[in-house]
């Protein structure tokens, strides 16, 4: 008898003393039969004791084989051996002594090195079901540990079958031995109060310290459907909690695999969206069959005339038993085409629909004919439920997200301040609850220090004219050779005449300022001009009709005009604004764990961001000016990084860009306000106004008494007007000198006057940008330094 290689507290002891005991009773009480049957069994019982005193050993087991056949006769009719899967053995021990021939059947097709055991099972849930065995059979006390349990057998294909079991115990009894602790009533109060401490019970129960005498009887029952769906509900939970969309999808398919004992089946999933009337690819590890590669395809483009009416119009399964059959069939249709390509055999298509709506496809597919079909297909009603709540849920999860992605990039509430709205919200719908008339106050945050700072393009307007400029000319380039082309083949006056406005127009393109309302009339002028007798001379003149089509392919049809030089600074900016503003979101995260403050970004021409930090905003009672100081540094770190990721990324822009950083020191706490019209945070007050001007017109002021911008390329300028400040910020940039993020060279700078706005003042330094050398070493370079590289 093989044992489990697992701790248990019995040393069982095979015994038919209990069935021997229930035949001596049929000696007065039974039919003649039965009594006859008793007395052949008794029989046997004098002849071997050992099958009373019991035993355990393979060898004994297979020496008395004839005898255990005798004795359990009546246990496993013969006319049942083939109908009923029943095992005998002793207490959950991974080999039978007794079987019938359908579990033996069943034995056979899987691997050699199976072994019983119950799933779910843990070594010390099995050892603590031991345990209940005695506090039941030997002291009485009913320990309810009942649960379903099953064995989980691989049949010959690798597929898991799962077999339900109940059990018999009457056939048993337990004995105390010299090693057994006697167990009082505080012990089982302690024990059931310590079910998962399997600690507790092995100091009561011993392993081996109590004996077992008897055997179970195991009746089993096929219970892989109920087994699959009920896994297949506990994997949708589970995939909600967890969010592991891949290690469910290969559940998911294992679930399938043993509903519908095919070991090579496959499992797809297709999301259906609406607004597009398209099919498209699950956020998930799932492939699609219907899409076949492709994240997004048109319904009616994915399917054949026939799928798309049963599944969209009826609303039900479309079920192909041989793909090949039927592609050779109809040649034509996609559907089979598309499925035989991918060497698909049979498949069912479902819809996953509630009330009318559908959210999705679900795919189930084998590479073997025949083996899925409009029969098999009906097990498919018991999961759909749970498959249609869980797809919806997954749906209205990434429509959350979704929206939540769009709050997060299109309003300013940030999570750092998103504690007062969910309080203000919670009073307005607890008053209007109660009845009364309740509107939502104005958010304010008093007292809060502000910081500002941003990375602008330098000459970024300059850049966009030159971008027009040099697209407008090309433009008219094109334009001028096929008119002069026109004319040589049909010399009238009026194309010569044509020829002298484009000519007057690239002049206009040539001026250093282009004029405001260059780039209207020009577009006026193709379209109303240009374009129709471009289509009009194309009809005539097939080698003019060649020249018009390559022009068109150089416009953009949205505008009308050549977007290429404009879409290449276009797409630096995008570049430079995505980068930097990446780089300090991620930043954020570390500096929000720090200390909670309020962050808003903006791109623009470059990126600016705001940061406000106070008692009002942190919602406790713990702000100190130590975190205020130590945000300004974090600012002036980030400011560095980001300069450097700038220098990094500046050889792969489309049109060479520069930038210039700025942060600007506001001394004195203002307050801020949520302006419920726009949607946005502005400071509130006429003072605090101040800090908006500066902030808006300090980025193109010059040095005091120069025509020199305070913001430089290469250079972080520190805007203040307090000595506090400056002193400040002298010891942040001293830091940062040591470690080798910005330059010695810092100048003390006064700012020209802006509107009402006067003695600012400024502190600038240079950064330093970092790089390896070829032996590895970490280098170090200025702004110059690096131009003087690129020129060279």
């Amino acid at each position: 008898m093989k044992d489990i290689s697992r701790e248990f507290p019995l040393d069982i002891q095979i015994s038919f003393k209990v069935l021997f005991e229930k035949y001596k009773a049929n000696l007065d009480s039974g039919s003649e039969t039965q009594k006859k049957r008793a007395a052949e069994v008794l029989a046997m019982a004098e002849e071997f004791p050992i099958l009373t005193e019991g035993f355990k050993t393979d060898e004994e087991i297979a020496e008395l084989r004839p005898q255990i056949d005798f004795v359990l006769e009546d246990l496993f009719p013969s006319v049942f051996q083939t109908n009923e899967i029943k095992i005998a053995g002793a207490p959950f021990q991974s080999k039978p002594f007794k079987s019938s021939k359908r579990y033996d059947a069943i034995k056979a097709n899987t691997d050699s090195s199976y072994e019983l055991r119950l799933s779910d099972m843990t070594d010390d849930e099995f050892f603590i079901l031991g345990c209940s065995l005695v506090l039941q059979m030997y002291y009485g006390y009913k320990i309810d540990f009942r649960r379903p349990y099953f064995y989980d057998i691989p049949d010959a294909n690798g597929v898991l079958k799962s077999y339900k079991v109940l059990y018999n115990g009457d056939f048993g009894y337990v004995e105390k031995t010299d090693d057994s602790i006697d167990i009082t009533d505080e012990d089982v109060a302690e024990l059931l109060d310590n079910f998962e401490n399997v600690a507790i019970w092995k100091e009561k129960f011993k392993p081996n310290s109590w004996k077992f005498y008897g055997f179970i009887i195991a009746n089993m029952y096929d219970a892989t459907a109920d087994v699959s769906i009920s896994n297949f509900k506990t994997a949708l939970l589970s995939n909600e909690t967890k969010e592991r969309d891949n290690e469910f999808a290969e559940n998911f398919m294992r679930i399938l695999k043993s509903l519908y004992g095919i070991q090579d089946l496959k499992v797809g999933f297709t999301m259906f969206d609406e607004e597009s009337d398209s099919f498209e690819k699950a956020m998930s590890e799932v492939d699609s069959f219907l899409l076949n590669g492709k994240d997004k395809e048109k319904c009616s483009t994915s399917l054949c005339d026939a799928s798309h009416y049963t599944l969209f119009k009826q609303q039900q399964f479309y079920c192909i038993s041989d793909v090949a059959r039927y592609a050779k069939m109809y040649p034509k249709n996609v559907l089979y085409k598309k499925l035989l390509k991918q060497k698909i055999g049979s498949a069912i298509i479902v819809p996953v629909v509630e009330n009318n709506d559908l959210f999705g496809i679900l795919e189930i597919v084998s590479p073997t004919p025949r083996a899925l079909n409009s029969i098999n297909a009906n097990k498919l009603h018991d999961i759909l439920p749970n498959l249609v709540d869980s797809v919806k849920r997954t749906k209205e999860k990434q429509e959350n997200d979704i929206e939540l992605m769009i709050q997060e990039e299109c309003t300013s509430i940030h999570p750092s301040v998103h504690w007062k709205f969910k309080k203000e919200a919670k009073r307005v719908i607890r008053a209007q609850a109660a009845g009364e008339q309740a509107y939502y106050h104005e958010i304010t945050f008093e007292n809060v220090h502000p910081l500002y700072g941003q990375i602008d393009i330098k000459g970024s307007s300059d850049a966009r004219n030159e971008a027009t400029k040099l697209d407008l000319a090309l433009q008219l380039q094109h334009v001028q050779k096929i008119i002069k082309k026109i004319y040589l083949t049909e010399e009238l006056p009026i194309y010569e005449q044509i020829d002298f406005r484009i000519s007057t127009f690239l002049e206009e393109t040539q001026q250093e300022e282009l004029q405001v309302n260059t780039e209207r009339h020009v577009l006026e002028f193709l379209k109303y001009e240009i374009v129709p007798l471009f289509s009009h001379l194309s009809k005539k003149n097939s080698d003019l009709k060649a020249l018009v089509k390559e022009y068109d392919a150089l416009v953009d049809s949205a505008t009308g005009l050549v977007y290429q030089h404009r879409k290449d600074y276009d797409d630096s900016v995008t570049l430079i604004n995505k980068r930097m503003a990446a780089i300090i979101d991620e930043k954020q995260k570390a500096a929000q764990l720090m200390y909670p403050h309020y962050f808003e970004r903006f791109k623009t021409d470059g990126v600016e961001h705001n940061l406000y930090i106070g008692e009002a905003i942190t919602k406790k009672k713990s702000f100190h000016k130590v975190y205020l100081y130590n945000l300004r540094l974090w600012q002036l770190q980030v400011m560095c990084e980001m300069e450097n990721q700038f220098y990094m990324l500046k050889n792969n822009l489309p049109i060479p860009l520069s930038v210039a950083s700025m942060i600007l020191a506001f001394n004195a706490p203002l307050s801020l306000r949520f302006r419920m019209d726009e949607k946005r945070f502005d400071v509130d007050g006429t003072y605090n106004a101040r800090y908006e001007v500066v902030k808006k017109r300090v980025d193109k002021a010059s040095i005091k008494g120069t025509n020199e911008r305070i913001t430089q390329a290469g250079k972080i300028a520190i805007i203040y007007s307090q000595d506090e400040d400056e002193r400040e910020y002298l010891k942040y940039i001293s830091f940062l000198q040591y470690k080798k993020h910005l330059d010695s060279d810092v100048e003390l700078l006064e700012v020209e006057d802006l509107q009402g706005v006067t003695g600012l003042k400024a502190l600038r330094v240079s950064v330093l940008y970092s790089g390896l050398s070829k032996s590895d070493k970490k280098e170090y370079f200025t702004y110059e330094d690096l131009l003087s590289h690129i020129n060279n």
